[in-house]
């Protein structure tokens, strides 16, 4: 059985960083596509960045909101992966996800196959 477990939520204030992790069990993440997606109240789910094993483009969101300040890596000897998030702002806040795909690598969060369920963040003074 396939588990991601995401952590390092908490609340932070404006211009700080936090450091999500994501701890996956039942599968390699060597053999898989891992990225992280967001979802603030009353929000679609949003993708963050996906990084690839290098059959399919790794993808990276191009939202002013997003770009510039949001960071992913995978370390396959520990099998987790981590969103590095810098300057952070009070429209980032709401639920943070990790997600991974055998095929896919991209924006759409049902092309993905597996999810956590998610680490609460939230930016306020």
């Amino acid at each position: 059985q396939v588990q991601l477990v995401e952590s390092g939520g908490s609340s932070v204030q404006p211009g700080g960083s936090l450091r999500l992790s994501c701890e996956v069990s039942g599968i390699n993440l060597e053999e898989v596509n891992i990225g992280w997606f967001r979802q603030a109240p009353g929000s679609e789910r949003e993708g963050i960045a996906c990084t690839s094993l290098g059959e399919v483009p790794s993808w990276h969101s191009d939202s002013r909101f997003i770009k510039g300040r949001f960071t992913i890596s995978r370390d396959n000897a520990r099998n987790t992966m981590s969103l590095q998030m810098s300057d952070v702002v009070p429209d980032d806040t709401g639920v943070y996800y990790c997600t991974a795909s055998r095929l896919y690598c991209g924006r759409l969060h049902r092309r993905y196959d597996y999810w956590g369920q998610g680490t609460q963040v939230t930016v306020s003074t």
